[in-house]
């Protein structure tokens, strides 16, 4: 993988802990994310206009993405209210490359043994940390992250295949993003809409920092889509459980034992045969 991608893709992984560590620190999760979304749409409507349009052969997968990133969200929040993040999140994260590794001969990627490798080193770490001793006591919401690793395999899939349709790979996902917002926050306004609107402003602030967090997380995740194969992107992509761990432990004060330190070394063995083998 070349190393303009790997750095590109490890940025964005920083980013994606970031927004996550936000959504957990909220006591309302759902009100979080729509406070995401809303500052990821005031974003959108800014850049859009004075960015590339994606090509017109993108916009199913933009319709597709929508659905499957509303879908992630509620999901998301779900998980977040009934359990740990630092359970939580390895489950959701761990699971997609995998999926994506094996289905990849269904869309044209054949990965070479190497790749295996380290995307293989990735997810174990990644799951070994969601599979610990805290795991028996978070059963529903294990079902629910594991249900949400599914749904992130497919928009994974569905916005790598778009992002080259596109040709321009920020443009998709502030376009996905922002519809993406419109339908989740036309939701939340009909079921949550006086406590959207009672929310200090210190909180929306927060929110649309983390939604930049979150769209250039996932724009350069899809830039690198675009000029490398979509499995080890989203392998490479969940070192942002390395960053995760380490904000939850300064912002959450959630433990990092011996076991989260093993599963740490799994993850950069991973990120260093994706490079060198």
């Amino acid at each position: 993988m070349p190393v303009s991608v790997m750095l590109a893709v490890l940025a964005g992984a920083f980013l994606h802990a970031a927004w996550n560590v936000s959504v957990k620190a909220g006591r309302d999760k759902h009100l979080e994310t729509a406070l995401l979304l809303a500052g990821g749409a005031l974003i959108a409507v800014v850049l859009l206009p004075v960015l590339p349009r994606p090509a017109i052969a993108s916009l199913p997968e933009i319709g597709i993405s929508v659905g499957l990133h509303v879908a992630y969200f509620t999901l998301l929040a779900r998980a977040y209210h009934a359990g740990d993040m630092a359970h939580l999140y390895p489950l959701m994260r761990g699971v997609p490359p995998l999926l994506l590794a094996v289905l990849g001969p269904l869309f044209g990627e054949t990965l070479p043994l190497a790749h295996w490798w380290g995307i293989g080193l990735i997810s174990a770490g990644v799951l070994s940390l969601g599979l610990g001793k805290g795991a028996a006591g978070h059963g529903r919401a294990s079902l629910i992250a594991l249900l949400n690793a599914g749904v992130t395999a497919g928009y994974t899939l569905n916005d790598g295949i778009g992002a080259r349709l596109s040709g321009a790979p920020l443009s998709y996902t502030l376009a996905m993003f922002l519809a993406t917002a419109l339908v989740f926050l036309g939701w939340a306004l009909f079921r949550r809409g006086r406590a959207l609107f009672a929310v200090p402003a210190r909180r929306w602030g927060i929110g649309l920092l983390a939604a930049g967090c979150s769209i250039g997380s996932y724009a350069l995740a899809l830039w690198a889509m675009t000029r490398a194969p979509i499995a080890p992107v989203a392998a490479l992509r969940e070192t942002a459980i390395l960053f995760g761990m380490g904000l939850a432990r300064l912002m959450l004060r959630e433990r990092l034992g011996p076991a989260r330190q093993a599963a740490a070394a799994l993850i950069l063995a991973g990120v260093v045969a994706l490079r060198l083998l």
